[in-house]
């Protein structure tokens, strides 16, 4: 395991922390049967039915898992 081999300053190890950013994820909208969906791509999307229960996910328009 690596170990320092002197301490560290606050201000370095602020400095440091300070550059990682959160970024916004890229959302793609589509439209289903006269509904505006917005979802993640290259992820599965969960299906549900008309009173919205969870039935399965779909990837590129095959099952791939139940939920």
């Amino acid at each position: 395991m690596a170990v320092p081999k002197r301490k560290q300053s606050r201000s370095n190890t602020r400095s440091r922390r300070s550059q990682w950013k959160a970024e916004v994820p890229t959302l793609v909208k589509t439209v289903e049967n006269g509904r505006v969906t917005y979802s993640l791509p290259h992820r599965a999307k969960v299906v549900t039915d008309s009173q919205g229960t969870e039935l399965y996910l779909e990837y590129k328009g095959r099952k791939v898992a139940d939920a």
